[in-house]
């Protein structure tokens, strides 16, 4: 198992940490790594450690301002899948929740899903590449 300082960690407020757990373990192949919920949970993806945090945790605790940290927002995690439209029929009929339908861009095709908290999970896959242009033929007079 990596070490924490060798993986990118992201930290993402949820309500129910067991819930945030068993959509990310289900749903998008992450490991549970360890948890002490209903507060706390980390789970992995490749070098991916995504920590959940309840209410309860220490992330949790409100600022001086009075101000909570909650759950939800646009900042999301993106993942690569070599086939967007089978990967949403799969989270559908599993019942994942979707914040849209798939747009596609000059850089690819991507659909936003919700873990149970709220937060968004981008599913991203890339535009084919263009074949590599042919070398210019030079015009040569003999």
């Amino acid at each position: 198992m990596n070490s924490p300082e060798d993986m990118v960690n992201v930290r993402y407020m949820v309500d129910d940490v067991q819930a945030a757990v068993d959509f990310y373990t289900s749903h998008l192949g992450f490991t549970l790594r360890f948890s002490a919920a209903p507060a706390f949970a980390d789970v992995t993806r490749g070098n991916l450690r995504l920590l959940l945090a309840g209410p309860q945790s220490s992330a949790g605790r409100p600022m001086p301002d009075g101000r909570k940290p909650e759950p939800g927002g646009w900042n999301r995690i993106h993942f690569i899948v070599p086939d967007i439209a089978a990967q949403v029929a799969q989270l559908r009929a599993e019942g994942v929740r979707f914040r849209n339908e798939i747009v596609t861009g000059p850089g690819g095709k991507q659909i936003l899903i919700e873990d149970p908290a709220g937060n968004v999970v981008e599913l991203f896959e890339p535009a084919a590449s263009p074949p590599p242009s042919a070398p210019a033929q030079s015009s040569s007079s003999s």
